[in-house]
């Protein structure tokens, strides 16, 4: 038995394996839920009106040529022909099944590849700062402690604003009618045209706010979904079962004792996966307070980018490339102040349809989070088991 925290005893089950072989199969398990996870949801995303977002928010809007080309758009009011199936039915029958692979299917793939690299980002640096989570075991015990998970959240999120810094660029330059006036055959094309002409400089125009909002958005995000998810989790188990009477504490252990003879107890199997969603809801909230604020200022400063692409193709040496990006920022902040005096103030023009957009997300996210956290577990090693010990019986959690 291993010493932990708060007074407990902690005893892992499971085969003696080496370090390296732990990491090593880490990884591979980050890579499979990961991609599962984010294919997953990606996949469900066709079944609402509006895309999931679980973990993350879609960088490519996969269905705006689809909702472009519907009439029925137009006219505002829901029906099951505006719905996401209806949408696809009326593109393939006008565009044939082509318009999947060539429209639809890049976009899936990009958002499920960022999201794939998140998560798999967060769980190999959590694993080095943390080493019982570098083991891949079912149970993560001890858990984490939160600065751990702030900086895998931090570091995770600024890996994915690199990566995904080409797929923003592409979605604030798309124009659906180039589209629709066959400029471009499909969004293959598209992506690969305009990546070729807007270069480094203009893929990279505006990612010091994507860096800023996904980095401390999903450190956030992530620090307080395992904070309620284990610590809250451990703590609440153990006080809520040594608080109960000698004869309730027998009542509810099994036939089994541990190797002390003390009761064994296996926690109500619901209180978990309430935890896993009140994680979800909290996390999901948590993050809505950074990137919901940071958004509205990208998606302002976005539409500047069409005069920074005109000064890129100019020739321009990267000094004076820097002060355009700087002159643009400021004029950015220029407009931010007159449209926050407007609106009342900076709260109150940041934090504009706050509300709205954490209702739609928070569902979906916590969702997302028992659906990833039940795929981790199933490619974790199942002999693994722990056992805390707390006042004469033992909580086994499996």
């Amino acid at each position: 038995m291993t010493p932990s925290r708060n007074g407990m005893d902690l005893e892992d089950i499971g085969p003696d394996i080496s370090s390296h072989s732990h990491r090593r199969k880490n990884a591979a398990t980050g890579a499979s839920a990961a991609g599962v996870r984010a294919l997953s949801a990606q996949m469900v995303a066709f079944y609402f009106r509006a895309p999931v977002k679980a973990f993350f928010r879609n960088r490519v809007d996969y269905m705006a040529f689809a909702r472009a080309i519907n009439p029925r758009i137009a006219e505002g009011k829901w029906s099951l022909y505006t719905t996401t199936p209806g949408l696809l039915a009326h593109a393939v029958h006008k565009y044939g099944w082509r318009f999947i692979p060539d429209q639809v299917l890049p976009p899936l793939l990009a958002n499920a590849g960022v999201g794939a690299i998140l998560y798999t980002s967060y769980l190999q640096v959590l694993g080095a700062l943390h080493e019982p989570t570098s083991q891949a075991s079912k149970r993560i015990y001890p858990p984490a402690h939160p600065s751990y998970t702030f900086v895998a959240g931090f570091s995770a999120g600024a890996i994915q604003s690199i990566v995904a810094a080409p797929l923003d660029a592409l979605q604030v330059r798309l124009r659906t009618s180039d589209m629709l006036e066959g400029h471009y055959s499909s969004i293959w094309e598209y992506a690969k045209y305009k990546l070729r002409e807007i270069g480094i400089r203009g893929i990279f125009a505006g990612w010091t706010l994507s860096f800023l909002r996904d980095a401390f958005g999903y450190a956030i995000f992530f620090s307080s979904f395992e904070c309620i998810k284990s610590q809250a989790y451990y703590s609440f188990i153990t006080q809520h079962y040594g608080s109960l009477q000698p004869r309730h504490i027998q009542s509810m252990s099994s036939s089994t004792t541990s190797d002390g003879g003390v009761p064994l107890i296996k926690p109500h199997y619901a209180l978990e996966p309430c935890f896993l969603m009140m994680a979800g809801i909290t996390a999901s909230v948590a993050q809505q307070f950074v990137q919901h604020p940071l958004s509205v200022l990208q998606n302002l400063h976005f539409e500047r980018l069409e005069y920074l692409d005109h000064q890129a193709s100019m020739g321009h040496s990267k000094r004076q490339m820097m002060r355009h990006y700087y002159q643009a920022y400021q004029e950015t902040f220029k407009q931010c102040q007159k449209r926050a005096i407007q609106a009342g103030g900076w709260r109150r023009w940041l934090f504009k349809g706050f509300v709205g957009s954490t209702v739609r997300q928070v569902p979906s996210t916590s969702a997302g989070l028992v659906i990833f956290e039940l795929v981790r577990r199933k490619y974790g090693n199942p002999a693994d088991a722990v056992h805390i010990k707390k006042d004469g019986y033992d909580i086994l959690l499996t």
